[in-house]
């Protein structure tokens, strides 16, 4: 008996702009491995497909008219298991955060490459986050909180020593070989503290791991 060839990547598009979407549509129907779910031109009419529909990724606008790509975000993750990633013509940090927050996998500007689109959406349907490293850097330099807070002291009595540097490593955008070069530990050790860390902080990814910790107040070393 034949292997079974892998599912295909299912993924739906919002956005307002009509020629991006047949841009995007055409990507996704050409490109082996992934099958356009549909689309839609506002966030309420996505939210509503999307729970009908079960794609396995949803990219969104930022901005549409009506409903907008970020309160569509917030029903689509508290309704469904769809992976979402946001998609914005602005980088501006706020989308970013505020994305995060309610449990986005990643965010994405539009004049990205198909190669860049079709690797952010593989990333997220991994269970990984899409987040350029300079972007997470700069959002923990602004939201950063100046004074702890409840989460400061709970991730702080549940940490280690060297998992808050490996913690204050991933914020500043430090790949795991950055951070086992950094604290002379092997890779392997770096993703054993990064897992534990994952349990212990009931975060999935890299990513929500660094939102936490700008959340947190982790950021800046105290000593």
């Amino acid at each position: 008996m034949s292997e079974r060839e892998p599912a295909s990547i299912s993924v739906f598009l919002a956005d307002d702009d009509r020629r991006l979407r047949e841009v995007y549509r055409k990507l996704f129907e050409r490109t082996p491995g992934f099958r356009f779910a549909g689309e839609a031109a506002d966030g309420d009419e996505a939210a509503r497909l999307v729970d009908a529909l079960k794609p396995a990724v949803a990219l969104l606008d930022v901005q549409m008219p009506g409903t907008d790509g970020l309160e569509a975000a917030r029903r689509i993750l508290a309704a469904t298991s769809t992976r979402v990633v946001m998609l914005t013509t602005f980088d501006l940090d706020e989308y970013v955060h505020q994305a995060l927050t309610f449990g986005a996998s990643g965010f994405l500007l539009k004049n990205a490459s198909p190669a860049e689109v079709l690797h952010a959406v593989r990333t997220v349907h991994a269970g990984n986050a899409m987040l350029a490293p300079e972007v997470t850097a700069r959002l923990l330099d602004r939201f950063a909180p100046r004074r702890p807070n409840e989460r400061h002291a709970f991730a702080s009595q549940v940490l280690s020593e060297r998992e808050l540097q490996v913690i204050r490593l991933v914020a500043r955008g430090h790949s795991n070989q950055q951070i086992a070069d950094e604290l002379f530990l092997s890779l392997e050790t770096v993703r054993t503290y990064l897992r534990r860390m994952f349990a212990k902080l009931g975060v999935n990814d890299r990513t929500h791991l660094a939102v936490l910790a700008y959340e947190a107040g982790l950021l800046h070393d105290p000593r």
